[in-house]
This record gives C-alpha cells, structure tokens and sequence, in this order.
C-alpha cells in the first residue's frame, strides 16, 4: 500500500516547549492507522498538525502525494481529508437527516439566484442529496432517528452521526479524534463495526488517535506509538503490547494512552 498521509521530519515549538519534533511517519492506503502514546507525547499536536488546524514549524506533510504544508482545514476537507471530533459538532436544531444534508459542498440551492432561475436543477440536486444521505442513515442503521433533532442524539449516536458526514463526499482520509470518547459499551461496539465496515466495503483510510486501547487494537494495524515529540515503534497491537520497553518507559501496566 502506498501512503496516503506521508509527514516528512515535522517540528511544533509552543514557547519553550518542543512539541513535536522532527517526527516522520506515513498512514498507508486503505489501512486503519492507530496513534497512541503517553501524556505529553505530541500526539494531539501532531494530529493538529495533519489536520491543517495549526502549521509546522519545519517539516512537510504530503497528502496524496501533494504537497499541503500549511493547508487550512476547509482546504484539506475539499482534498478528501476530514476529521471527526471528540466532542461531536453537530447541527443540534436540525434533524439528523437535515445534517448529512448539509455536508456537500457547492449545492446548486447554496445561490439564491438558482432558487429564483433554476429552481427544477435546485430541486433534483436536493433529491440527490436527499437520496445519499438516506443511503448513508440506511448503512449506519441510524433509520429510527432519522427525524429526530441531532441535539437530542445520544453521545455515541452523534458520533455515527459524525462518520455518516464524511461519507456525504469523496474522502481520502478520515482523521478519528477519541472517537470512543462519551459513548456507551453498546454503541461502541456500532461504532467500531461500522468504521471496519466503511473500511473494508468503501476503501475508506483511517487515522485514529484514541484513549482506549481495546479499540485501537481491534481496530487498528498498524499502531504508532509516539513519545517526547517523536515516533518511536510502529506495529500490529500485538507487538506494542508485548514490548516490555515501550510497556515500562510509556505506558505502564496496563496498557494506557492519554
């Protein structure tokens, strides 16, 4: 598999303190990419970094094999890169529908114009839409809520919510942000179902930064394990649990994450 996601020695300095620091790492096509490691690694930053939220100090960062250093989210998400929250961020006063609804970009609706002199294009595209998004509701088994407020959704119903949004366009890449983070055992278990699902029925990549190790083994190979700013094992669960090192110096027993 070739990478899609390829950070090239990047460095983060906030004041004195060296976030990142020349880190290198790739997340390969079509994989379920785990990054995990202790409190202060430089993990969050690092996937800020990727994320287009804050920019490098040094380094690059190839996206499809493209340069995007620099790039702002809005950037990234019309590339094929989006992300997911750990606090969910959804339109709490439309109906769940309504928010996959919003998600593409360049709706004929969007211009007024159109509504007034093209109102028969703006009605087959919201059918389009409509359609997709009924599509994705049906694939993420979210049908009983459909017409339900996304306020009104549980944690972890909000969180497929979430993964329903990056399935309204073309992604590349899926950033997972403490994806488990307020969701219930149950709808964990939904949840990891479905982004395995997404993954091995839609090609969908994914890069995950998570607190639970349970997840981010069932999920996820290879796992990158970062400390003090850098990369320092990358690996199958298996072999990251096994490492007495990686074990004694980061994670203590058991196995933790911040």
């Amino acid at each position: 598999m070739d990478a899609v996601i390829d950070v090239k020695g990047v460095s983060k300095r906030f004041g004195g303190l060296l976030a990142v620091n020349t880190c290198s790492l790739s997340v390969k096509r079509g994989s379920i990419t785990g990054l995990i490691g202790p409190n202060g690694a430089g993990k969050s930053t690092l996937f800020n970094l990727v994320a287009g939220n804050i920019t490098p100090d040094s380094g690059q960062i190839l996206f499809d094999g493209e340069d995007v250093t620099g790039l702002r989210p809005h950037e990234l998400f019309h590339k094929g890169m989006l992300r997911t929250f750990q606090i969910a961020h959804e339109f709490s006063h439309m109906t769940a529908l309504e928010n996959l609804m919003m998600v593409p970009a360049d709706q004929s609706g969007e211009k007024l114009v159109n509504n007034w002199l093209r109102p028969g294009r703006v009605k087959i595209d919201e059918a389009r839409v409509r359609q997709k998004a009924l599509d994705v509701i049906d694939f993420l088994k979210l049908g009983h809520v459909k017409t339900e407020l996304a306020g009104n959704l549980s944690g972890g119903q909000k969180k497929l919510l979430e993964l329903g949004r990056t399935m309204m366009v073309d992604a590349k890449v899926v950033l997972l942000d403490e994806v488990a983070a307020g969701v219930n055992r149950t709808l964990l278990q939904d949840l990891a179902g479905n982004i395995e699902r997404m993954n091995r029925e839609l090609g969908y990549t994914f890069f995950v930064i998570e607190h639970d190790m349970d997840l981010i083994g069932r999920l996820c190979d290879p796992v990158i394990v970062m400390a003090q700013g850098e990369k320092i094992a990358e690996g199958p669960m298996s072999e990251i649990r096994a490492n007495p090192e990686i074990i004694a110096a980061y994670f203590g027993t058991p196995v933790e994450a911040d």
